[in-house]
């Protein structure tokens, strides 16, 4: 759900059928805190926090109009992007999310859109579908949020298991760039809110600190620790772009934007 800073320090770049109110449920697996980062205290600055992010929705959009079968999104936040999903497809988007605070946010937006979520507290790493899926995604790099390789594994395997054949799986993350690590290490931004970015480099960490401590982490990938995740989830790249307009990857991208297929 969160972003590295970039280099400016007041601002930083760095989650139809008839319309129904969306439903939420619990999962059977929760929130682990102990291996997954996200403080709460973040929530109620999301808005604000994810204002300047649009340009993934087109992206996210253009997949879910060409999937067959349901759509879920993991991390889904506030419904950033699954609302716009719904209301694009006229179909409903499962919405997948381990902070209460988040989900009722979703819940509230969706339903002042007219847009037909379905919500369910858990951990990603652990959901469980009635149908399998045409369509699993996760924007925003909330991947990042995941600890470990492990924890990703987990992941990327329950993703495989739950999608039909044909399915897609996306993601974005950021790439690792070590001159934007020294230029913002330890920097306060104002905008989006007050915060502060701190490296650490030897557990490929980013800290997000807000002003009052509140700690939020993303620890980044290679890509081929990304394609590796994809060999031993079963799964196969369709395509990895350099950004949400699908241009070719370069040595000078800063994003990757996964497509895989079941």
């Amino acid at each position: 759900m969160l972003r590295p800073t970039s280099g400016r320090r007041s601002a930083s770049p760095i989650h139809t059928p008839p319309a129904c109110a969306p439903s939420t449920t619990r999962a059977r697996a929760h929130y682990d805190g102990a291996l997954m980062s996200w403080h709460e205290a973040f929530s109620d600055r999301y808005e604000a926090w994810s204002a300047d992010m649009a340009a993934d929705i087109p992206f996210y959009v253009g997949l879910a109009r060409e999937a067959d079968g349901p759509i879920v999104e993991l991390a889904v936040g506030s419904g950033r992007v699954a609302i716009p999903v719904a209301l694009a497809t006229g179909r409903p988007v499962i919405g997948i999310d381990a902070s209460p605070s988040m989900l009722r946010q979703a819940r509230a937006n969706a339903a002042e859109a007219g847009a037909a979520l379905t919500l369910i507290e858990g951990d990603m790493r652990d959901f469980a579908l009635g149908e399998r899926a045409g369509l699993i995604y996760c924007p925003f790099r909330s991947l990042l949020h995941l600890r470990k390789w492990a924890d990703r594994r987990r992941l990327f395997e329950r993703v495989a298991a739950s999608l039909r054949p044909g399915g897609r799986f996306a993601w974005n993350a950021f790439a690792f760039d070590h001159r934007v690590a020294i230029r913002l290490d330890g920097v306060r931004f104002e905008l989006p809110v007050p915060h502060t970015a701190r490296y650490a480099v030897g557990d490929n960490r980013i800290d997000l600190v807000l002003d009052g401590g509140e700690t939020s982490s993303l620890w980044w990938a290679t890509k081929n620790e990304w394609l590796g995740l994809l060999d031993v989830a079963g799964l196969r790249l369709e395509a990895l772009y350099g950004g949400f307009e699908r241009e070719p990857l370069s040595d000078d991208s800063t994003e990757y934007v996964f497509v895989a297929r079941r």
